[in-house]
């Protein structure tokens, strides 16, 4: 009987404490949120109708609202129990750029809420709930994509090494804030504030997509020169599908709505920039996405450990799914509506065993565990280091122990 009690499963058995699980939240944890929102808002953009797909979508988008209620109070308790490792999150090279994946958060929930959030709460609840989120998540946006830049900027000494997919998190939610405002735009009254929040959208569309072409040939000239990185990192790949399948997103929800709040002339030449514009972006991204799916398979035939970084599988793709969906509807092409159909199949199969993984490394506690503190690759701050129990910033956004160093320039967590 005694040997049955040890051995036993139990409840985050790989803690010392339950209450050392807030240890270990940082806001890359928000981006489960994002790939779990994506599925349900997702499914609502496809050009074919599925029986039992809304039904599905909707349960998914009540489950990504309660990951992103739970996250937010488990950031307080983390802010309030280990203050010092919170603020050491923005001097943290690797952790800073996942300060965008809040704002992500609450607008993909957002998005959701809007779509499926009537069927439950009524029409002006779900819209004032919508309304709420997107404006808070607009903000911390905006906010991420200056002040993460300026940390990197000022206090984080970087070189080509360090850099890393992730550097894009900061300034992509200003463009899902412009592809989700849209579906604001048909509840405001006719006038200069439909006007101003399409001009707006528009406005932080260009925001996102200019910083992205800033950062862009940093990252590939990264993967030709110090190649691709410690294993745990290569599912990151996948986040540069974000700002270009969201880009083409935006501009097609943008362009669907246009009519709304300019006149026909101007809403023809929004409509027709959204084809223009989406048709080459979506061909780059799906370039790119045979790239990152081969480096991906390549690295798994040795070792692909499951991370946190998993998640980077999830919301970009669903970004490519949402931009083929719009291209779809404007165009009436049917290769899009196949693509689009395709890649929500692969994103749904991603987001199973993503989630799948997740849910266990919770439920066991090894998600939670901290790690030794290094910095990342060439990286550093030129504040004091932050000292244990803050984490590795490579390790903490992984989230997974494992028993050996990777590479020398990733320390291994504490196993």
């Amino acid at each position: 009987m005694s040997t049955t009690a040890v051995t036993r499963p139990r409840l985050l058995r790989e803690l010392d404490r339950p209450a050392d699980a807030f240890r270990g939240i940082g806001p890359n944890w928000f981006a489960a949120v994002m790939g779990t929102g994506i599925v349900a808002n997702a499914a609502a953009t496809l050009p074919v109708h599925i029986t039992g797909l809304h039904t599905l979508a909707f349960a998914v988008w009540l489950l990504a609202a309660a990951m992103l209620a739970a996250l937010v109070a488990a950031t307080a308790v983390h802010w309030t129990r280990h203050r010092e490792t919170a603020r050491g999150h923005a001097l943290n090279p690797a952790m800073a750029p996942f300060y965008g994946a809040p704002p992500m958060a609450l607008l993909t929930v957002a998005a959701g809420t809007v779509t499926f959030g009537p069927d439950l709460l009524g029409t002006s609840t779900a819209l004032g709930i919508g309304t709420v989120l997107w404006t808070l998540g607009t903000l911390a946006g905006l906010a991420s994509t200056v002040l993460v830049p300026y940390l990197m900027i000022t206090r984080h000494t970087l070189n080509l090494e360090s850099v890393f997919a992730t550097w894009l998190m900061p300034v992509v939610p200003p463009m899902v804030s412009a592809a989700t405002g849209p579906l604001l735009i048909p509840h405001i009254a006719n006038g200069q504030a439909r006007l101003g929040l399409m001009l707006a959208c528009y406005a932080m569309f260009g925001i996102s997509l200019l910083a992205t072409l800033a950062l862009l040939p940093l990252i590939w000239t990264r993967l030709l020169l110090h190649r691709i990185g410690p294993a745990v990192m290569v599912p990151t790949l996948w986040i540069v599908l974000g700002p270009l399948g969201q880009s083409v997103t935006a501009a097609n929800t943008l362009g669907s709505v246009a009519h709304l709040a300019v006149p026909a002339e101007q809403a023809r030449a929004f409509e027709a920039f959204a084809v223009v514009y989406g048709v080459p972006v979506l061909g780059f991204a799906l370039l790119w996405l045979a790239l990152a799916a081969a480096i991906t398979l390549r690295t798994a035939r040795t070792e692909l450990p499951f991370a946190m970084t998993w998640w980077g599988f999830t919301f970009p793709l669903g970004t490519c799914v949402t931009g083929a969906a719009g291209l779809a509807a404007h165009t009436g092409s049917t290769a899009f509506k196949a693509l689009a159909v395709a890649l929500y199949a692969a994103l749904v199969a991603a987001w199973v065993v993503v989630g799948t993984l997740t849910a266990r490394g919770c439920l066991t506690g090894s998600l939670f565990r901290v790690t030794r503190p290094v910095t990342a690759p060439g990286a550093s701050s030129t504040a004091s280091p932050v000292a244990s129990p803050v984490a590795s910033p490579v390790a903490r956004f992984v989230g997974e122990p494992v028993a050996s160093p990777v590479a020398p320039s990733v320390a291994a967590p504490v196993s």
